[in-house]
């Protein structure tokens, strides 16, 4: 048998390499799942299991790991086959066939390897994200988005750059050099990017705030969703998604209504010229009064004042303040005192005219 195996030949190779072919390739079949099992659990010791569990680490690091062994037990395999002879192909050292299977072959690997390293990003993203939860980490949560990025910009130039150098035998480092004495051209092209890049680092050594933060900045206000490389993203009241550069944040004076302890509402009542005094007078307790009551509102008091004559109205002006940062609370709160309001002058007599001024809202 192992002589009729010895004699046997299929494109010039014997049965005997090629059953170790074979073999090989089901080994690496059979036992890439057991090998990259075990991979994730070497890692998973490593890592602060508190914040991760071991199934989480095995299903993000699996599928890269078992591409990657299959690769490794593919390129031993294929050392006990050679090429026919009367293909008369050329060898690989030079253009041809064999050589572009080669580069494919070296291109497939760096990206598979690119990918894993992509996926341990991924797990201590995944940790940082479960350390860092809860209100009192928001300073630290807005550092996520902003390290995935970074990492996967240090990952891509990396891989980009064994890429050049391994599969089209670039010098990287002649590469580095020219983009070295490139340099001041790229940065006067790029000024305004490297402004916003620049900008990004002095928002997160500051913090004049934090994922989460309502702020103003000129005429446009937002709830923070992100901080990036270049811009951070502002989800406005309406919904609106709105991207600033973070050079505008860090040039001008910016508000952040989430630091604030108090929210303030400040409008005037215009009520009818034919209200009398004695309504006017015993209102104006009534409605501070009201205000007062409100737990929200105790800790400054309120300004209520007969303000004076208008052209078609006497004007009373109501100031108070919420100890709230939340523009929602802050509005339900507000709500409650108009209605309050409203039900004191009806109570009263007191009818509003229709040349009201608008509220001033801050």
């Amino acid at each position: 048998m192992r002589e009729a195996l010895t004699n046997w030949y299929l494109l010039e190779n014997s049965a005997e390499d090629i059953l170790f072919f074979i073999g090989i390739l089901i080994v690496g079949l059979i036992m890439r799942r057991f090998f990259s099992n075990s991979f994730s659990k070497i890692i998973f010791r490593f890592l602060p299991n508190q914040f991760i569990q071991v199934q989480d680490c095995i299903q993000l690091l699996r599928k890269p790991v078992e591409l990657l062994l299959f690769w490794i037990f593919l390129y031993f395999s294929v050392q006990y086959l050679h090429v026919p002879s009367t293909w008369n192909f050329n060898p690989v050292e030079k253009f041809g066939l064999l050589f572009l299977l080669q580069k494919a072959f070296e291109t497939a690997v760096i990206i598979t390897f690119t990918w894993l390293v992509v996926r341990l990003l991924k797990v201590i993203i995944l940790i940082a994200q479960q350390k860092w939860q809860g209100v009192e980490q928001k300073s630290k949560q807005q550092f996520i988005p902003f390290l995935n990025d970074l990492g996967m910009v240090f990952i891509m130039a990396g891989s980009g750059f064994v890429l050049l150098g391994r599969v089209f035998q670039v010098d990287v480092m002649a590469l580095i050099t020219g983009l070295g004495l490139g340099g001041l051209a790229l940065a006067l092209a790029a000024r305004e990017t490297l402004e916003n890049l620049f900008a990004s680092f002095t928002i997160f050594l500051d913090l004049p705030f934090v994922v989460g933060d309502s702020i103003q900045v000129g005429s446009i206000s937002g709830d923070v969703e992100k901080i990036g490389f270049r811009s951070t993203r502002l989800r406005a009241l309406d919904g609106n998604l709105i991207m600033i550069p973070n050079r505008l944040l860090t040039s001008q004076s910016l508000e952040n209504m989430s630091e604030r302890n108090f929210r303030r509402a400040k409008y005037t009542l215009s009520c009818s010229l034919q209200s009398k005094p004695d309504q006017i007078q015993m209102v104006l307790p009534q409605i501070e009064q009201l205000i007062l009551a409100e737990p929200l509102c105790k800790k400054k008091a309120p300004k209520i004042i007969f303000e004076g004559f208008g052209t078609y109205s006497l004007d009373i002006s109501v100031t108070f303040f919420v100890q709230t940062s939340d523009y929602g609370k802050f509005q339900h709160v507000k709500q409650e005192i108009n209605l309050g309001i409203l039900t004191c002058l009806h109570e009263a007599g007191i009818s509003l005219v229709s040349s009201a001024t608008a509220p001033n809202m801050n």
